[in-house]
């Protein structure tokens, strides 16, 4: 792991939200070339932004079910109170003037592959839209957990909202003794440090409220810390000793919402004051159809993030599946679905100009996670396109391969980035939004 300080952290993830494969202004060639956009979070609304950006004339739809996104990043701390969700609620009006995309409030039903159409369920009906090229970037869906789970008694809270405010609610109702139990879903799901975030800042929540003997228990589906691990692990062991308990490789085998009782491979505990269940994770349901890795996420082109047996189909941010090296694969990040949206823009634009597609790629995913309300670590991880290693280091073909990675040492897990945070999330919520 290459150490990083946090000044150049900083250079590089402002630098980010322009990075990837910029391209020079171009002008479509063609007639009012459409292209559709389903999913208006940081993958869908980027996606939609630059392509008007970059490609004059094209004209732009993005079919998003909410009249606004609200943004995981930064809602853990919505959980504890620290912010309002006001904070986190991003609307698309910018998206609309500034740069003249059309957003139609409505959920997409299906797609007409070969007739380039879209349904598009809406208040008034359903609608077709005709396309030259489709982006999908629905987000996630989950995967039932096995037993009783009814997400409106033991919330999920990994798409922010109603349940965020839900578990917002059930945290602060907790007492001194009462048990916060949480579960991580198995890799690869979205926002890898999030689930560690959460333990996190919920520990701090109690100490500070002066919860005395209230815990959480992090039951981990994994075998280890996802993302982080020097300072999640430091954050677990010190900094929140005896109020958060580790236990990795718990799988679920059985969920009870009501009775908040859960059953894992290596703890069980029966009727905590809160269960938050985070489901494993796999593509957003209108990608059905579409060709999947074996965790269910769609397989794309790195460059294009094109489907194979679809070229005119994009599939960018946490339902999409990027070729990397192994161990070493692509994150579901906000971040990164912004940086995929630039890429994929880049290719819609040379396709309808009928350019040759760009290899000069590059991507880049950075991270701040609150470690408490005063004090925050960071992650960044950076991918060039080119050849990509199997475990034994032979190439396997070519994807995204992460040259470096830099995670906070721990005399910077302090109080500058946790203010750097709010600086990162804000240009991240304005490249994409506004």
């Amino acid at each position: 792991m290459t150490a990083m300080n946090r000044r150049q952290f900083i250079r590089l993830a402002g630098a980010s939200c322009a990075l990837a494969a910029l391209p020079r202004a171009v002008s479509a060639a063609t007639t009012a070339p459409r292209v559709v956009v389903v999913g208006g979070g940081f993958g869908g609304a980027t996606v939609a932004k630059y392509v008007r950006m970059w490609g004059d004339n094209v004209q732009v739809t993005l079919v998003e079910p909410n009249p606004s996104h609200i943004s995981c990043i930064l809602s853990n701390m919505v959980v504890t109170g620290d912010l309002s969700m006001n904070r986190i609620t991003l609307g698309y009006d910018a998206l609309k003037t500034n740069h003249g995309v059309s957003v139609l409030q409505g959920r997409a039903m299906g797609i007409d592959a070969a007739g380039n159409r879209l349904t598009v369920s809406t208040y008034s009906g359903h609608q077709v839209l005709d396309y030259d090229h489709l982006v999908l970037a629905p987000g996630i869906a989950f995967a039932t957990p096995p037993g009783n789970w009814k997400p409106g008694l033991t919330p999920h809270a990994w798409q922010a909202g109603s349940q965020t405010t839900l578990l917002k609610n059930q945290l602060a109702a907790m007492r001194g003794g009462d048990v916060f139990v949480m579960t991580v879903p198995k890799s690869p799901y979205r926002c890898p440090p999030g689930p560690y975030e959460r333990a996190c800042v919920v520990a701090d929540y109690l100490k500070r409220k002066g919860r005395t003997g209230a815990k959480v228990v992090v039951l981990d589906a994994n075998a280890s810390i996802q993302a982080e691990p020097e300072a999640f692990g430091h954050a677990f062991s010190v900094t929140h000793a005896g109020v958060i308990e580790y236990h990795p490789n718990a799988v679920v085998q059985s969920v009870d919402s009501d009775t908040r009782s859960i059953v894992t491979t290596v703890r069980t505990v029966s009727n905590a004051k809160v269960l938050n269940v985070i489901p494993n994770q796999r593509a957003g349901t209108i990608t059905r159809g579409l060709a999947l890795d074996a965790a269910g996420f769609v397989k794309v082109d790195p460059l294009t993030y094109a489907t194979a047996a679809y070229p005119n189909i994009h599939v960018i941010g946490d339902s999409c599946s990027v070729p990397a090296s192994d161990g070493k694969g692509v994150p579901k990040s906000g971040h990164m679905a912004n940086a995929e949206a630039k890429v994929c823009a880049n290719a819609i634009v040379r396709a309808l100009n009928g350019e040759t597609v760009d290899e000069d790629i590059a991507t880049n995913s950075a991270c701040y996670s609150p470690i408490t309300n005063r004090k925050a670590s960071w992650l960044s991880a950076n991918f060039l396109y080119g050849d990509i290693y199997d475990a034994a280091g032979k190439v396997k073909g070519k994807g995204m391969h992460r040259l470096d990675i830099g995670e906070a040492p721990e005399k910077e897990v302090n109080g500058d980035s946790y203010e750097d945070m709010y600086q990162w999330a804000d240009s991240l919520f304005a490249d994409s939004f506004m």
